[in-house]
């Protein structure tokens, strides 16, 4: 396997990707969620762009880094696939690799209700 170049993705700017991207979000309002004016989240969003192009097309890698974050959840859901298993795990654990009862890899992650 040939050795990727890396290039880096803020925390803010993964986040920013996040908002206006899969949840949809305006500038506004993703400026909202951040406590960033429209104007900043528009400069976060433009940088995060341009990055995760430059990876895609020139093959390079991402390493996502930086920047002043909290993790806002206590634990997470997750449903094997294969067993109907389902099982809570701590933030900050990783993803799971197997389900702990038939440890088959097929998992998703439900809401937490």
């Amino acid at each position: 396997m040939m050795e990727l170049e890396e290039i880096r993705l803020t925390i803010d700017e993964r986040e920013a990707l996040r908002l206006a991207d899969l949840e949809g979000l305006s500038h506004e309002d993703g400026g909202r969620m951040m406590g960033v004016s429209r104007a900043t989240f528009g400069r976060i969003i433009e940088q995060a762009r341009k990055t995760v192009s430059d990876a895609l097309i020139n093959g390079k890698a991402i390493s996502i880094e930086g920047g002043n974050y909290e993790i806002n959840c206590t634990d997470r859901l997750f449903i094997c696939e294969n067993c109907d298993y389902e099982w809570h795990e701590d933030c900050g654990t990783g993803r799971p690799k197997a389900c702990p009862a038939c440890r088959h890899t097929g998992l998703h992650r439900a809401s937490v209700k």
